[in-house]
């Protein structure tokens, strides 16, 4: 007998949810839906044919917090993140802040962010600068892996698992700014990025600048170009980053040309406040 269409499922635990994600391997996740109903203009949404409703999993729905982390779980709607306050690294709270409306922030999760397969939407800049790390679970077994390696592995992510929590550090920062780009109505020329550092006695000892978008753009060997350097900067080592950043954008393939001009600006922006420390 076939299948009716569009059953949905409510799975109260994790082994339930993996049992019928076995039965049922094309199952889709579901948590706030706006995954799903983006850019459906039609009366009648099209729906998956089986759908695994994650609302049930109370553990998916914990916010926890120690001195060093802060640990979300993947269905917490964005604005209850934001209702935290000071706690949430303010890289962060920027970014949450600027998504979408009141409305669609009560109902858009973080794991659902996260996990946008076509590009990495707004959260992942400030994940991957702040390192956070992801839970992955599966039937068997459960695995952290850092914001950075999990935007490798969404584009062509089938396994049967599922982001569980994310873990982000509470440490101290202090300047952070972000920027969100929409230059056209193409998946290509949207994006986002973070700079974030810290400063100890007048000394640069922390620097990370990360945009997220079609892919993950971020260079460690930059970052060390100007960590460790006295403040404020000199006018030859803020010319000199930029200059090396815009060589980076440069060798991109297929990137926009009002991106690229759009993430330098953005670096410009940043490196001038380290100049008149």
């Amino acid at each position: 007998m076939d299948v009716p269409l569009n059953q949905v499922f409510f799975p109260s635990t994790f082994q339930e949810l993996f049992s019928i994600w076995e039965k049922f391997p094309d199952a889709a996740p579901f948590a706030g839906g706006t995954e799903i109903m983006r850019n459906q203009g039609r009366r009648i949404p099209k729906l998956p044919r089986n759908i695994l409703c994650l609302d049930k999993l109370d553990e998916l729905r914990r916010i926890t917090r120690t001195e060093r982390y802060l640990e979300i779980g993947a269905m917490v709607p964005i604005n209850d993140i934001i209702y935290l306050g000071k706690v949430v690294p303010e890289a962060l709270a920027r970014c949450l802040e600027g998504i979408a409306g009141p409305h669609v922030r009560n109902l858009a999760t973080i794991g659902g962010n996260l996990c946008y397969k076509h590009r990495r939407l707004n959260a992942f800049a400030p994940m991957v600068a702040l390192d956070a790390l992801f839970e992955l679970r599966s039937q068997s077994s459960a695995r952290w892996i850092s914001a950075s390696r999990f935007s490798l592995l969404v584009d062509h992510w089938n396994a049967h698992e599922i982001v569980s929590r994310i873990r982000v550090p509470l440490e101290q920062w202090d300047y952070s700014v972000y920027k969100e780009f929409n230059h056209q109505e193409t998946e290509d020329s949207h994006g986002a990025a973070v700079l974030i550092l810290r400063n100890e006695k007048n000394i640069l000892t922390d620097l990370r600048v990360v945009f997220a978008g079609r892919t993950i753009l971020r260079d460690k060997n930059l970052e060390s170009l100007l960590i460790g350097r006295r403040l404020p900067l000199t006018k030859k080592d803020a010319v000199s980053f930029v200059s090396h950043w815009d060589t980076y954008l440069s060798n991109i393939d297929e990137m926009p040309s009002l991106l690229r001009s759009g993430i330098l600006s953005f670096i410009k922006s940043g490196v001038s406040v380290l100049t008149d420390v």
